[in-house]
């Protein structure tokens, strides 16, 4: 008898072999990666400039829970404004760059 966690990822690899499905999932991995990374930069910066959540609150005009919430809990979506903004706070720039050598991830599937 398989595990509950056995049974997701058995059923995420059948689906994976759907293109369509596949191609949404990597997109969604890749949106999920990027915004961890960036949220996990950000409060590296925040504590390296030895600022609290609510005195990077205050500079940026915002509610302190509001940036507690986006800096500790998980799942967060902030917007790319909100993050360009607390980035600019702590001296630092957002700056795309490409995930690997192989593209776009969003090339047509080819059935």
């Amino acid at each position: 008898m398989a595990t509950s966690g056995g049974v997701f990822w058995e059923d995420l690899a059948a689906d994976a072999a759907d293109a369509q499905f596949a191609r949404r999932y990597e997109l969604e991995s890749v949106r999920i990666a990027t915004i961890d990374a960036l949220v996990n930069q950000l409060d590296e910066a925040r504590q390296a400039a030895g600022m609290s959540k609510a005195a990077l609150a205050r500079e940026v005009g915002s509610d302190p829970t509001v940036v507690r919430r986006l800096l500790s809990a998980p799942g967060v979506n902030p917007t790319l404004g909100t993050v360009a903004q607390l980035a600019a706070v702590l001296g630092l720039r957002l700056r795309l760059e490409p995930t690997d050598e192989s593209g776009p991830l969003t090339r047509p599937v080819v059935a």
